[in-house]
């Protein structure tokens, strides 16, 4: 079996964001099941040097654009055991910072798309599966559909669409896909590419894609709906059977209190919590939190936006301060009124609350290693990645019950020692709150605490089932198409045999009627000597 996985980013070349961290695990996940996977992705300027040295030039195209032929440089990389090509145009990627952000970008990603589909045959790759991902890569599927099923090498190719964050679509005006993608004015509907008046490449994936997932179950039975939907419930309903829901991972192997280094202390399972304490201690002096391993310590790492719950965090977070025994550390970046929020609280609870307003992973891991309870209360989350670290270190978690939270994190029932974590099921500041007291009072009972602990670290959080379950989906397609095949061919032989009956009958009829003209010949012939008197 043959994956190409697509995407605009990918770890440890170029991160941005959560879909990074994905194409630098998933796939090694999938070789390590026996699967041919490789992953094309931008050659970008800020691809550190380390690696940029050790491509290797494959050669290079023309990418049709427009009226245009465009440039296209391919480059391949070996990286943990896992094949990597990379488009390679100093114009749309390798003279600019960074990935995402500028005027052009549906410009720069039509040509990528393009350029991924014209460079195949070029790379001696011949997939079974394109595995596209966000809206960068989403009209792969469309590209391939108008551009490309004429030639006999794309028309076996199954593709597959992984949606990571429906607030980000790829929206542009008409002019992107007129002029630039090449298509013609039937795919500009309602129920293909077209969303009120623009060019949608990610409503271009779902409708032609022939397998849709997103990162998690439960966030599947969300964005069908209008509220999680932004704008594109209509396609994801229509989607029906073709959408699945399929939990990340993380790499165990990276992230691992056993051998992590970053950590002040490393620890397991067995000695988790004397382990955890160490950390909590460290941690305490470090950011300048009153050192006491006794207080529960909650942590947040991410970003600081509605979007993860921080607006219920505003409303209660003097309260918190005030009533309770219990101590804050947070790490990340975001809006404005978030960082100076948290900035203005600990000045004025100083050892109770600490904020960095940056990105640090060693801090993070810290954060995760030290930190008794995690909270993550987000207005929505299609799968998250710091509640099965939280996990992976101890650190419990705190969150509401939608997407990939739902997914993860079972409540806590202390009557049969089940679950992992704690949740809320309302969008509420006083429902988290209740939580949060309901956590630290968990903190105190001793038996109840190691339990939750042992549980979350025992968890299984790597790639290994996500993997198992997106191979289920390339052997679906594959069977599907060798059974549309073997229906086609199967077809072709009915319609050759009807062909061949009816051959056969008109062989017969002529034979009939030449018969049946010798009869009237034979009967004839006698009567021509006669005379008129015996006739």
């Amino acid at each position: 079996m043959k994956v190409l996985q697509v995407a605009a980013e990918g770890s440890p070349f170029l991160k941005t964001g959560g879909l990074a961290d994905v194409i630098g695990a998933l796939p090694k996940a999938l070789k390590e099941s026996g699967v041919d996977v490789r992953v094309i992705m931008p050659r970008y300027k800020n691809i550190p040097e380390t690696y940029r040295n050790r491509m290797e030039y494959l050669g290079n195209i023309e990418v049709p654009l427009a009226w245009r032929r465009v440039y296209c440089g391919l480059f391949k990389l070996v990286y943990d055991g896992v094949v990597f090509y990379f488009i390679d145009n100093e114009y749309y990627f390798g003279a600019r910072d960074g990935a995402y952000g500028y005027y052009d970008d549906g410009e720069r990603f039509a040509y990528f798309n393009r350029a991924v589909l014209q460079a195949l045959p070029e790379l001696e790759f011949q997939p079974d599966i394109i595995h596209s991902h966000d809206w960068h890569a989403a009209m792969i599927a469309v590209l391939m559909q108008k551009h490309y099923l004429h030639d006999l090498f794309y028309t076996s190719i199954r593709t597959v669409y992984t949606i990571h964050n429906l607030q980000f679509q790829g929206i542009y005006p008409y002019g992107v896909f007129n002029e630039l993608l090449g298509l013609t004015h039937d795919y500009f509907q309602y129920d293909r590419v077209e969303h009120e008046g623009c060019v949608n490449f990610m409503k271009g994936g779902i409708n032609y894609s022939d397998i849709v997932t997103t990162v998690s179950r439960t966030y599947a039975d969300e964005i069908r709906t209008p509220h999680f939907g932004e704008g594109l419930d209509g396609a994801l309903r229509w989607a029906g059977g073709r959408l699945r829901g399929i939990v990340n991972g993380i790499d165990d192997q990276l992230y691992d209190p056993r051998s992590d280094a970053k950590l002040f202390q490393m620890y397991s399972e067995e000695d988790a919590i004397q382990g955890k304490a160490a950390n909590k201690k460290e941690l305490q002096r470090l950011v300048g939190l009153d050192v006491n391993e006794s207080v529960p310590l909650i942590g947040m790492v991410g970003r600081l936006t509605d979007q993860k719950g921080l607006d219920l965090v505003a409303h209660v977070l003097h309260e918190v301060m005030e009533a309770d025994d219990v101590q804050l550390v947070v790490l990340g970046t975001g809006d404005d009124r978030y960082e100076q929020m948290f900035r203005d609280y600990a000045a004025r609870y100083p050892g109770k609350l600490a904020v960095q307003t940056k990105f640090d992973d060693g801090l993070a891991r810290q954060i995760y290693a030290a930190s008794d309870l995690f909270l993550m209360p987000s207005r929505f989350e299609p799968c998250g990645l710091s509640q099965l670290l939280a996990l992976r270190y101890g650190s419990i978690p705190i969150v509401r019950e939608t997407g990939g939270l739902n997914d993860t994190v079972q409540a806590y029932n202390e009557f049969t020692g089940e679950g992992n974590g704690f949740s809320f099921t309302n969008y509420n500041a006083h429902d988290m709150l209740y939580t949060i007291r309901r956590a630290i009072a968990f903190y105190t009972r001793s038996d109840d605490w190691q339990r939750l602990v042992r549980t979350a670290m025992s968890g299984d959080y790597s790639w290994t089932e996500s993997a198992r379950q997106y191979r289920e989906i390339y052997e679906e397609l594959i069977e599907r198409r060798i059974q549309q095949l073997e229906a086609q061919a199967a077809d072709a032989e009915a319609a050759a045999a009807d062909n061949r009956l009816i051959a056969d009958n008109d062989v017969v009829e002529q034979s009939i009627a030449r018969s049946d003209l010798s009869e009237d010949s034979q009967r004839a012939r006698p009567t021509a000597g006669l005379s008129p008197q015996v006739l």
